[in-house]
């Protein structure tokens, strides 16, 4: 990986993060989807997916603290919500282009916590499908009580793994001296 790339990539995020107009963030929207014109639909897909609840609920929070302040939320909304997406859309699209591994290879440290980043992700997905399976093969039709007692143990299990994870995370970090 060369460095003008890592260059390029971290100045153009700066660049996004930086810029408070929406307007100008309309001029970008477009370059964007132009420069990724064939993978236009699928990055769309993913990215739309990845930010809707949690814009969803920035937005509500919003709308309701702005109406008790009588204050418009509209240009606020609008500008917020489209810069998560083009920041969101330029991320997923540099790294679709660009090995996530070999982006983080000139920091030790870097590559040490993308790995276990990764191999925590890789864990949960696995651990998501096999209850997903499992859902599925023992469920002969779906009743709307066995879903949400079934989502609620899921939830209570990940939150004991994430907690569990963490801790022994911590730990291994500290022990190689990320803490020091």
């Amino acid at each position: 990986m060369n460095n003008l790339l890592r260059a390029l990539f971290i100045s153009t995020l700066f660049l996004l993060l930086w810029i408070k107009q929406s307007s100008f963030l309309l001029y970008i929207l477009p370059i964007l989807w132009l420069v990724s014109y064939r993978e236009f639909i699928r990055l769309n897909i993913r990215v739309l997916k990845s930010i809707f609840f949690f814009n969803l609920g920035v937005s509500l929070g919003y709308v309701v603290v702005s109406l008790l302040k009588g204050v418009s939320p509209s240009e606020f909304l609008v500008y917020i919500n489209l810069k998560v997406y083009i920041l969101t859309y330029f991320v997923f699209f540099f790294f679709s282009k660009v090995n996530v591994v070999e982006f983080f290879s000139f920091s030790k440290e870097l590559s040490y916590l993308l790995m276990i980043s990764l191999s925590q992700i890789i864990s949960y997905k696995k651990s998501f499908e096999d209850f997903r399976l499992a859902y599925k093969a023992r469920v002969i039709k779906k009743l709307r009580q066995r879903e949400m007692n079934f989502v609620a143990l899921m939830f209570e299990f990940f939150m004991k793994k994430a907690l569990g994870d963490s801790k022994e995370r911590t730990i291994a970090m500290r022990a190689r001296g990320f803490f020091d």
